[in-house]
């Protein structure tokens, strides 16, 4: 049977001497492998279209086993994404997350929508760490891991300061610090940012300017969390972080 859809390229893999396994995330149908028979030749249709990031039509063949592409068409390249290392490294770090946090053949059409928003974001130039902390806070809740941000996970208080709890999944007022020795400092501007975060999608985020003290805060609060809860210990973003100390050092 011949299918028609539309999806993101996640990953590749080679397959013999000049075929590739792509996996391609869809609003349909989810993520699914199929087979791009001659896509490593030189002068292969299917070579560009399944790049990973590229968004595009694929014609795909299903029959008892793994189906096959017999078309492409490109409707997005994110060639300047592939071009620019960093935003490389952002983009696979994002793709690599998402690909462990999704199950096969699961629809998932609000984190379809969401990669294609973050991927155009970051080919747009908005600051991916800011970004990261979108995705991340809405891949967790996709999967049932919502941090408590709106107030004090124990008391319901509203006062500052505030600190977070990865143990109790949120934040903690001062009165109740004693609950997690353990927990993360946070200052005014950290809470405040990541409870706005975690209400904003990526094509309403616009070019905003956040300490570094705020962003380090931000990341670490993230890191523990998804760390705690879902185990992944990513490749992906162990090369994001030399990449990102690199730059830093370039910087100086």
């Amino acid at each position: 049977m011949l299918t028609k859809i539309e999806g993101v390229v996640l990953r590749t893999r080679d397959y013999g001497e000049s075929n590739k396994i792509v996996t391609i995330f869809t609003r349909e149908q989810g993520k699914f492998a199929v087979m791009a028979r001659g896509a490593k030749k030189p002068k292969s249709r299917l070579g560009a279209a399944t790049q990973p990031f590229t968004l595009g039509f694929f014609l795909c063949f299903s029959g008892s086993g793994m189906g096959t592409i017999t078309q492409a068409e490109i409707l997005e390249s994110h060639v300047h994404l592939r071009s620019d290392l960093l935003y490389t490294a952002y983009a696979a770090y994002w793709v690599k997350y998402l690909d462990n946090m999704i199950q096969e053949k699961e629809p998932a059409p609000l984190l379809y929508e969401l990669l294609l928003s973050m991927l155009n974001r970051l080919e747009a130039g908005v600051d991916p760490e800011i970004l990261s902390r979108i995705f991340e806070l809405r891949v967790l809740e996709s999967a049932g891991y919502r941090p408590h941000l709106d107030r004090c996970v124990s008391c319901r208080g509203t006062e500052e300061p505030f600190a977070f709890s990865v143990q109790m999944g949120g934040i903690l007022c001062s009165n109740c610090f004693y609950r997690d020795p353990h927990r993360i400092p946070l200052s005014s501007a950290s809470a405040r940012i990541l409870k706005q975060l975690q209400r904003m999608t990526p094509d309403r985020l616009g070019q905003v300017q956040v300490r570094e003290e705020t962003q380090l805060q931000l990341e670490r609060v993230m890191r523990c969390f998804s760390d705690e809860y879902t185990g992944l210990k990513l490749k992906s973003r162990i090369f994001l972080d030399q990449l990102k100390r690199d730059w830093g050092k370039e910087r100086k």
